[in-house]
Order: C-alpha cells, then structure tokens, then sequence
C-alpha cells in the first residue's frame, strides 16, 4: 500500500470513501530557485540546469486551457503528474529507454525551503536532444479525430470503416503525429512523410512503433484497473549515441484522456480523468480564450484536484475484480 502523502491523499480522492482528499502543501504556480540557472519555463514545467549533462524538471501545479495558464493551481496536481510519468517510465524500460537519471535532488544546492517546494515534484534528468514532433496515438474516436472522421471518413488522413461512432474504440490504434507549436499555439497534425522529412524514414518509423508499443502496453494495464486510455501523446529525444529515449511526461491526464471503463459507449463522450472538467466550466464563460485566463471557482478548484488523484489512484493501484471488458469487441 502506498504510504506517502500524495498517495493517502490519492486513496481519500476514492468517491467511495468518506473523507475528503487530503490537505497537502500550499499548492505551487510558479518557481524560481536562486542557485540553479532557469532554462525554459512551460505551460506546466520548469526546467533548471544542473550541468552539462543534466537538467531538474518541475512540476508545478500550473494549469492550462485552451493553451492559456490559468491563474489558479491545482492542489496536488504536479505531484500527480509526477509520480504517474515515474510510474511508467520504469516500467517502459523494457520497449525505450527514458530520461530518468538515476540523480536525487540530495546532491543539488537548494535551500531548506526549496527542497520541501520540490519534494515529489522534481526530478534529475538527462539533457537530450528533443525530436520536433509530437508522437499522438489514438485508440478510441473523440476530440479532433471525431472531427476529422465526420468530415472526411478519415483521421489525419487514414480512412476509416463507415458508421463508426462518437468515442468508438478505433480498429486499432493510429499513430497521428503532430508537429511542436511554439508556446500559446496549437499543435498541428502532420503526416507520417512529414515525420519522415524531419527526422529521417528510419527514426520517423522507431518513433511510430515505439509510441504504438507503448500504448498497448499501457492500454492493457490500464484496462485491467477499470481506465481506458483514448488516446495519449509522446514525446522523445535522442542521446549522445542516437538511441531513441522517452522524454517528458507519461500517460498522465495532462497527456492523455482517461476515461472510466464503466461508463464508457460509443455514441457519448464520457466522463474523464483530467482537465476537461475545467474546460467544461470555462466554456459557460464570456470569455474568448486568450491571456489572461479567468479565475476559477474554489468548487472547480476542488473537484479537479479530485479527478487527478482518482486518476492516480486508479493506474497505480492493483487490478479490478475481473469483468467483462466494456472496450471489447
């Protein structure tokens, strides 16, 4: 049983449990620690140099929507983003290696109070080569991809059987690449010859089975704790000898979307496991989607703040009861 704090807190996110989540730390919006040098700051993550070779990730409690960070963190939800990457990156070794360094932050010049601001929220990482692609797979019909298949019977220009369904779960999962947007745009889908042109056939077709892989073996776990995975995005970079090695974030609700197996059909979009709560909320407002973002409610606040630790919860606990599996078929 999970005995840290971000994990008690995740079981008392349970609905069938009484209390509600646990009180953590203050939640964290911005960084700024004054012995490391800053080299890039995200939507979500910080990024600090250590050296030539190494990098300190951040976490923070940031929240974006519609490409805009909003005012307002996320209880816990940088801890969230975390411990669930961390989670999958040592258990993908066996397809790709990653970024993870093996480094604590104990060798790090941090103060007193900057340790406790990064505790469970920052990690040591090698300084890789990022590829300029993002590496999306779908396995289920929604979002963008719905879209698309209204329009054109297609996604990202891969015909699909006629008839298929809102959140119909795809034949079988597509790899959809996207191209990296400069910060406050949209990425865009590319085809795979675009891929090719960036990178080279060989690394376009590593990266496209290696992202393929990693969703079926995430899938499949998934599936088994009541979660299924719609769809997820990938990114990689290379290390000094070229080896293709997984960057980033992993399958986590900022990634991915996460829907609860139970309730899941094709013909409605269900309920999920991130963000799109905040979304939901945000498209009642008279507000056109650009900086600033609005302030949101302390009950929003407190109900996504919910769904990320359920989310927790769910990928890494134990397997559900066996059942019939709603996503077969």
């Amino acid at each position: 049983m999970d005995r840290s704090p971000l994990g008690q807190a995740a079981a008392a996110a349970d609905p069938a449990a009484a209390a509600p989540a646990a009180a953590g730390p203050p939640p964290v919006h911005t960084t700024a620690l004054r012995h490391l040098r800053r080299l890039h700051t995200g939507k979500v993550r910080d990024i600090y140099e250590i050296d030539a070779d190494h990098m300190l990730i951040v976490t923070t409690d940031r929240l974006s929507a519609f490409d805009v960070v909003l005012p307002d963190p996320i209880p816990h939800k940088g801890r969230v983003l975390t411990e669930i990457s961390d989670f999958w990156f040592r258990r993908t070794t066996h397809i790709v290696p990653n970024q993870l360094s093996g480094k604590s932050l104990g060798s790090l010049p941090l103060d007193p109070d900057e340790r406790a601001l990064l505790e469970g929220r920052a990690v040591v990482v090698k300084r890789l080569k990022a590829l300029p692609i993002e590496a999306v797979v779908r396995g289920y019909l929604i979002g963008s991809g719905w879209k698309d298949y209204q329009r054109s019977g297609a996604v990202c220009g891969i015909a699909l059987p006629p008839g298929l369904e809102l959140a119909s779960r795809l034949p079988q999962p597509l790899f959809t690449p996207a191209s990296k947007a400069p910060a406050g745009q949209h990425d865009e889908n590319i085809s795979f010859a675009e891929v090719e042109r960036l990178v080279g056939p060989a690394l376009a077709a590593e990266v496209r089975d290696t992202s393929l892989a990693l969703y079926a073996f995430a899938a499949e776990h998934a599936r088994a704790r009541g979660v299924i995975i719609a769809d997820t995005k990938f990114e990689f970079g290379l290390d000094a000898e070229g080896r293709l090695t997984l960057i980033d974030e992993v399958i986590t609700p900022d990634s991915s979307r996460f829907w609860p197996a139970d309730t899941w059909r094709p013909g409605a979009s269900p309920p999920s496991f991130d963000k799109q709560f905040v979304r939901d909320h945000l498209e009642t407002l008279d507000w056109d989607k650009t900086a600033p973002g609005p302030h949101l409610p302390p009950a929003i606040i407190a109900r996504t703040s919910e769904k990320y630790l359920e989310a927790l919860r769910r990928i890494t606990g134990p397997a559900s009861a066996p059942a019939a599996d709603p996503t077969a078929g």
